[in-house]
């Protein structure tokens, strides 16, 4: 879902989440999803897509007859027919990245970031139930530690738990997120109170990230900076430094 789910994120916040009244297209949004589901599979038959977005074959066959005519995807090659995306999504990500408020206002603090830690630091957004990877600027070390971009990150990730730790539980709750376990609302209490989260650790042994959100003016996150780091580099010692430093560029940048 890399390109695809980056352009989409990044039409989302040029738009500013606007609602309209108009009812939308069943055609087009079909043709989104088939989208979304090729970039997800890739390369992939129509049986395999119409079994992933429950469709019937011959109304997605003409989906993809149509998507293969605007040059959205391609065949992929081969006896059987599969479906790829083609360089166009990839080309309307980039020019929706140069509207993107979010990433013209966070690059140069992650920038600063990573000089400050020597660490990857992510940026990463809310949307549609998910945690999405946005952008990343890596370490310059050899051995490091980063999702790519588009990368759907875990709901007990740093990124996660310092978005949910700003959201209400009911909204936690649609992205996955254990509202029912104690341990998991400990951790949310503790990330609001001393403004990062941390995961030290429970996705992967071999990772630890320290995460903070960025809020609107209304107190809503909508999106957090993550500092990334392979464990053995990110002692519990560094912990409330680096902390301190992801959370006072989130105020930076919080509108």
């Amino acid at each position: 879902m890399d390109h695809m789910a980056i352009c989409y994120i990044y039409l989302r916040l040029s738009l500013g989440g606007t609602r309209m009244a108009v009812k939308p297209l069943q055609s087009l949004a079909r043709a989104l999803a088939a989208i979304d589901a090729i970039a997800e599979h890739q390369p992939v038959g129509l049986s395999a897509l119409a079994r992933a977005l429950d469709e019937d074959k011959s109304a997605l066959q003409r989906v993809l007859v149509t998507l293969h005519a605007a040059g959205w995807i391609r065949p992929a090659g081969g006896e059987l027919t599969r479906w790829e995306l083609t360089s166009h999504p990839a080309v309307v990500a980039t020019k929706a990245q140069r509207g993107s408020g979010i990433l013209d206002r966070a690059r140069l603090a992650m920038d600063q970031l990573r000089e400050a830690t020597g660490e990857s630091v992510v940026l990463a957004v809310p949307d549609a139930g998910q945690i999405i990877t946005l952008d990343v600027v890596e370490s310059r070390h050899l051995v490091r530690s980063a999702p790519h971009r588009g990368m759907v990150l875990p709901d007990g990730g740093a990124a996660a738990l310092a978005i949910f730790s700003r959201l209400p539980l009911e909204e936690v709750k649609s992205y996955g997120g254990a509202v029912d376990d104690p341990s998991f609302l400990d951790e949310l209490a503790r990330t609001r109170t001393r403004g990062w989260s941390l995961n030290a650790g429970a996705v992967s042994a071999a990772a630890t990230s320290i995460g903070a959100a960025l809020l609107d003016p209304g107190g809503r996150p909508v999106a957090a900076l993550v500092v990334s780091a392979p464990t053995e580099r990110l002692p519990r010692t560094k912990y409330a430094a680096i902390g301190a430093l992801v959370h006072a560029a989130s105020l930076s940048l919080s509108s």
